[in-house]
């Protein structure tokens, strides 16, 4: 009996300590972003900085407007979650509810192999294809138009495709794990009301396994507004307005870009732009915590 309360006491200890530390991890992260970036505002303006337009770090009267960066990250992200959600959700009934065994292996193990593949990869992809189709198109459309800027399909479009495939394995999995883990009996006690197989899915399956759902969405949205080297690679690195032709510049990206050889208040932006991420992230979080609360009190 001593040596079981002796493991079970350092099993608690050690479950402490790690708890501890992941609580430790997250304050330490959060105090760095914020004494790093908010000296910029102070310096800047923080309407000059979050809401300008003109991006020139290094010129002699030097502008720092990462508006359209904010905006850019703010409708890419959007508009992937929007085209990759319904494919994700849609792939996972079918893999919790309607594949057979065999192809649900294969299917299961395409999603799986999809989630592997480095991010560099799909930037690679979309550089090397995804980029010349939008060009065609891109020269199809603006054919006539001697103001428009050809990007060479290193586009906001390009991006969002890009970014809507990435996040398609997290949604899958997720999703697919929520809808098996609920309950056989109200499967049941669905078809014995006499509904169709796809109106149990739709209107029971789906709403019981909403919280786990919404989590894989939020777990998109993670990924999709924290890649950079993908976007990096098809989105084209220009500061403008986000339209589905131009060359843009997401928050990721412009870290990745210039950090390299950014000094001073062009350093101290980046960092600004790095806190602006992170609150994003933190918004995202909370905004998940909320539903899931009322999605709680809703059951009850």
């Amino acid at each position: 009996m001593k040596k079981k309360a002796f493991i079970e006491k350092t099993a608690n200890i050690i479950l402490l300590i790690c708890a501890v530390v992941a609580i430790f991890a997250v304050c330490a992260i959060t105090l760095y972003m914020f004494i790093k970036g908010t000296p910029a505002l102070k310096e800047v303006g923080v309407s000059d900085l979050l809401f300008g337009t003109i991006w020139k770090p290094t010129a002699s009267n030097p502008s720092f407007g990462i508006g359209y960066i904010i905006l850019t990250s703010i409708v890419g992200t959007g508009a992937a979650i929007l085209i990759g959600v319904p494919i994700g959700l849609l792939t996972a009934v079918f893999l919790s509810e309607m594949a057979g065994k065999r192809l649900g292996t294969v299917v299961g193990s395409a999603v799986e192999l999809l989630a592997a593949i480095p991010s560099v990869i799909y930037g690679l992809i979309g550089m090397m294809v995804l980029n010349p189709i939008m060009f065609k198109i891109e020269k199809m459309l603006f054919a006539g138009d001697a103001t428009h800027k050809y990007t060479g399909g290193a586009n906001m479009l390009s991006a969002i495709i890009v970014l809507a495939i990435m996040i398609l394995p997290t949604v899958i999995s997720v999703s697919t794990s929520s809808l098996k883990a609920v309950t056989d009996n109200l499967r049941a006690a669905s078809l014995a009301l006499g509904a169709t197989k796809e109106q149990t899915i739709f209107k029971t399956v789906i709403p019981a396994a909403k919280s786990g759902i919404l989590t894989g969405v939020v777990l998109g949205i993670g990924r999709a507004l924290g890649e950079a080297m993908a976007i990096n690679m098809v989105a084209g690195g220009a500061v403008n307005i986000p339209l589905p032709f131009n060359s843009v510049r997401t928050l990721t990206t412009q870290i990745v870009s210039e950090m390299g050889y950014a000094s001073g208040t062009h350093r101290q932006v980046l960092f600004t732009v790095g806190l602006v991420l992170y609150v994003f992230i933190m918004i995202v979080n909370f905004a998940l915590l909320k539903a899931r609360k009322r999605g709680r009190e809703h059951d009850n």
